[in-house]
């Protein structure tokens, strides 16, 4: 959400920051709405006044029993003319507010110009690249030929863009997200957090996952909403709340199943666990001052890298152009893990910074030295969990089909040391 003060203060600068992401200039159509929405106030404001002075006189002269006839047609005139005046004030801001909840967040200055993908920034590479004497298989050739990835049977109970994981492959998957859990917790400082996995409207908006992204979600009968991911409750959690500013920062990290209807990627990766509609994630959600945001965002990015460090997954980190910048982020650095069966780099976790753009939505404040001020809020994956076990997976995978598991996951496998 945006300060239309702020907007009506630089509208030129509004609208070239809207121009970054490819979008039509619109400061000028609302600095004018809302001159006609305070002109509406202003004069509803006014006849509210005659019309309390009239109530008064109509009082007076009825204690005289003196003729109110005239004076009470016109107070009628008056409640007519503000009710007309209420309803165009109204709807008006409604208008108004139609625009800013459509319009995304503004970017944040470092943020390169761009249209797509192809325009992102490379900022570093870290681990490298295995060299294999075979040719390496993607993870569901792996897992299929274990018999521990069942694509056929998840589709007769779901349909496609589902798995069921078994025995071994099904532990390793708990066990990365039980160390993601002790790694952000034991030495970054989130806290471990159970959240519900259905939310509300409020919720859902206050995130900026409503109106615009309604389809991408599911929906239940009785209008709640599966969560797209854990960052939609933890972030919620202080919605309408003025936090003291000692509360600050506030870093919380759930482990959570996570639902996407996946619309609109039809014919994309339909093979595999790449794009699934119901995943585990490890977020991170990080609420604080707004001076203390931009250094956030490179610690919650650095959380996300070490996982990948311990894991001795090859990865590397961007910094996602402007058109490619997410709607409620001002800024996102994305990690792209290194797939040797795939060939291939792809996102297994995004950090973005929202500065106040959910806390405006959801109306998020703390106590700040010159009264409450909005807190800035921060997003990441730490990481997605089943695209972490698929680069694991072609990572670790020897020659006769078997997958080597990690020193750093042994301790929650039980001491196992290889699935085969």
């Amino acid at each position: 959400m945006h300060d239309l003060k702020a907007l009506r203060a630089d509208a030129a600068a509004f609208d070239a920051a809207l121009a970054r992401r490819g979008l039509s200039p619109v400061g000028q159509m609302l600095i004018t709405d809302d001159e006609e929405r305070r002109a509406a106030l202003a004069a509803l404001q006014e006849a509210q006044g005659v019309r309390k002075a009239l109530a008064k006189e109509i009082g007076q002269l009825k204690r005289q029993k003196l003729d109110t006839a005239d004076i009470e047609a016109r107070a009628v005139q008056l409640r007519d003319q503000i009710s007309e005046l209420e309803e165009r004030a109204n709807k008006i801001q409604a208008r108004i507010n139609d625009v800013l909840v459509s319009l995304p967040n503004r970017l944040d200055p470092s943020v390169p110009d761009g249209k797509s993908e192809d325009d992102n920034v490379i900022i570093h590479y870290r681990g490298e690249k295995k060299d294999f004497p075979f040719t390496p298989k993607q993870h569901f050739e792996l897992g299929e030929a274990l018999g521990l990835m069942d694509f056929p049977t998840a589709a007769k109970l779901s349909g496609t863009r589902f798995v069921v994981l078994r025995g071994a492959l099904a532990r390793l998957e708990r066990a990365l997200g039980q160390f993601m859990l002790d790694t952000h917790t034991g030495e970054f400082g989130y806290s471990e957090t159970s959240v519900p996995l259905l939310v509300n409207d409020e919720a859902m908006f206050g995130t900026d996952k409503l109106p615009k992204f309604a389809e991408d979600s599911f929906r239940t009968e009785d209008g709640r909403w599966l969560i797209p991911t854990a960052e939609v409750p933890l972030t919620a959690s202080v919605m309408g709340e003025i936090l003291p500013v000692d509360a600050l920062p506030i870093r919380l990290t759930a482990l959570s199943q996570c639902f996407r209807s996946e619309a609109g990627s039809a014919g994309r990766d339909v093979r595999g666990m790449l794009r699934q509609h119901q995943f585990t994630k490890c977020e991170l959600v990080s609420i604080v001052k707004p001076e203390d945001s931009e250094t956030e965002h490179e610690r919650m990015t650095q959380a996300a890298e070490t996982v990948l460090e311990r894991l001795g997954i090859a990865f590397r980190r961007i910094l996602l152009c402007a058109g490619d910048t997410g709607f409620g982020a001002a800024k996102t650095f994305d990690l792209e893990a290194w797939l040797p069966g795939q060939g291939a780099w792809r996102e297994i976790s995004s950090c973005s910074n929202t500065r106040d753009f959910q806390a405006r939505r959801m109306n998020a404040r703390y106590r700040a030295e010159n009264g409450p001020a909005f807190v800035n809020t921060l997003n990441g994956s730490g990481l997605a969990v089943g695209r972490t076990l698929i680069a694991l997976m072609e990572t670790y995978q020897n020659e006769d089909g078997s997958i080597t598991v990690p020193e750093v996951l042994r301790g929650y496998m039980g001491g196992l040391t290889r699935i085969g």
